[in-house]
């Protein structure tokens, strides 16, 4: 078990807490996250990209000349790849990106990017998270008091519809819940700060 302050909204240290090695204390696995990132971008893509083919290129109907005694190569389609406007050979069609990573290897990246972040004192403790009224300076003010970066993850236990508006115009903050909590979004943040509540769930969650 680590020992980690607990700072309150204020930036003052309130108190510590003793946290698990197996959640944010391990030796963290470059190739896990490396795969877990990557994963995680490929599943974002859209692949929507297209092309036309020759058949689905308007007009080229009629074949533009006879085939012999032109003096020019036969040619059955003012559509073929090779003329202008014609279709497109081999080009990209949609296609899904998507792929599933090995459960464990998940897990490992999730733990490795927590520990990484713990390790290297960007993970901050808050004693609760939330706010009383939806209100953009009050996220700010509490960001601005315990040290938060450009870019910030901020993780409570269940969602806080308060708390969530009034971060979503902020540049560089996300919020989420902890059993939501992915690889990139901690390795992409400046800082990851939680509350002490979303750090036991997360040790429930991944213990």
């Amino acid at each position: 078990m680590a020992k980690f302050d607990v700072l309150d909204m204020n930036g003052k240290k309130v108190s510590t807490v003793e946290l698990s090695d197996a959640v944010f204390g391990i030796t963290p696995n470059e190739k896990a996250v490396h795969a877990a990132v990557v994963n995680f971008l490929a599943n974002q893509r859209q692949g929507t990209q297209s092309t036309k083919t020759r058949s689905e290129v308007s007009g080229g109907g009629r074949k533009p000349w006879r085939q012999k005694g032109t003096g020019h190569a036969r040619q059955g389609s003012t559509r073929s790849p090779q003329w202008t406007h014609g279709g497109v050979a081999l080009g990209p069609k949609p296609r899904d990106y998507s792929y599933r990573l090995n459960r464990k290897v998940k897990r490992l990246a999730i733990l490795s990017a927590i520990s990484a972040k713990a390790a290297a004192g960007d993970m901050i403790l808050v004693d609760s998270l939330s706010v009383a009224e939806y209100k953009t300076k009050a996220v700010v003010s509490m960001l601005s008091a315990v040290g938060a970066g450009k870019k910030n993850l901020i993780v409570t236990p269940a969602v806080e519809e308060k708390l969530v508006k009034s971060a979503a115009n902020i540049p560089g903050v996300k919020t989420t819940v902890a059993t939501s909590v992915n690889t990139y979004d901690v390795v992409n943040a400046d800082k990851f700060i939680l509350s002490v509540d979303a750090a036991k769930k997360l040790e429930e969650v991944l213990g």
